[in-house]
C-alpha cells in the first residue's frame, strides 16, 4: 500500500516551529560535514533563523567559497550571453537571406510584369502574368471612374454655390434702383413742400399812405 504524500506548510505553533528548526538545522550542519569530508566536496551552507541568528558552515573558507561561486555564475552567464549573441545572430543572417530571396523574386515578377524578361517564362507562367494584368486594369479602370465621379460631384457643388449667389446679386441688383427711386421721389417732395411754405412774411404799420414796411425774419 502506497501512502499519499504528506503537504508541507508551515508550523503555526512558536514553540514547535523553534525546536523543529534547531533539530533540523543541527541535522543540515550535520549532512554537510559529512559531504565535505566523505566527497572531498567544497561545501559552504548559511542559515539565517526566523529570529534573524545566522547559522554557517564552511569546509574551507566561506570567502573563498562565495567568491569562487560568483566567479562561477558570472562565466555561466557569459556563456548563456554569448549562445543567445551567437542564437540572434544566425536568425538574423537566416532573415537576411530570406528577405533577398524575397526581393530577388519581386524584382523578376515585377520585370515580368514590364514585358521584360519573358523569355524563360512558360505557358502557365504567362497565363498568371495575363490574369495579373487584367485585374490590375481593372482596378485602375474603377479607381478612375471613382475619380472621375468625385470630380463631378465637385462640379456640381460649385455650380449650385454660384447659381445661388447669382440670385442674390440679381436680388440686390432690383432693389437697389428700387431704393433710389424711393429716395429721389421723397427729396423731391421735401423740396415742393420748401418751396410752398415760401410765402410773404412783410408787415406793415400805420396808415396806408404811409405805412411803414417792416420786414419779419422768415
Amino acid at each position: 500500500m502506497v501512502r499519499g504524500k504528506t503537504q508541507m506548510r508551515r508550523i503555526e505553533n512558536a514553540t514547535s516551529r523553534q525546536v523543529t528548526f534547531s533539530k533540523r538545522r543541527n541535522g543540515l550542519l550535520k549532512k554537510a560535514f559529512e559531504l565535505s569530508v566523505l566527497c572531498d566536496a567544497q561545501v559552504a551552507l548559511i542559515i539565517f533563523s526566523p529570529r534573524g541568528k545566522l547559522c554557517e558552515f564552511a569546509s574551507s573558507s566561506m570567502e573563498e567559497t562565495i567568491q569562487r561561486y560568483m566567479n562561477h555564475v558570472k562565466d555561466v552567464q557569459t556563456e548563456n550571453s554569448s549562445s543567445v549573441e551567437d542564437a540572434q545572430w544566425e536568425h538574423l543572417k537566416n532573415e537576411t537571406a530570406s528577405m533577398a530571396k524575397k526581393i530577388e523574386a519581386l524584382e523578376l515578377a515585377k520585370r515580368k510584369l514590364s514585358g521584360e524578361g519573358l523569355g524563360s517564362s512558360t505557358i502557365d507562367e504567362l497565363q498568371q502574368i495575363e490574369q495579373q494584368l487584367e485585374r490590375s486594369v481593372c482596378i485602375i479602370r474603377a479607381r478612375k471612374m471613382q475619380v472621375y465621379n468625385e470630380q463631378i460631384q465637385e462640379l456640381q457643388a460649385k455650380e449650385k454655390r454660384l447659381a445661388s449667389q447669382n440670385a442674390m446679386l440679381n436680388v440686390q441688383c432690383v432693389v437697389r434702383p428700387h431704393e433710389k427711386m424711393e429716395e429721389g421721389r421723397a427729396d423731391s417732395k421735401m423740396t415742393e413742400c420748401g418751396e410752398s411754405s415760401d410765402v410773404e412774411t412783410e408787415l406793415f404799420i400805420g396808415l396806408p399812405e404811409k405805412r411803414t414796411r417792416l420786414n419779419r425774419p422768415k
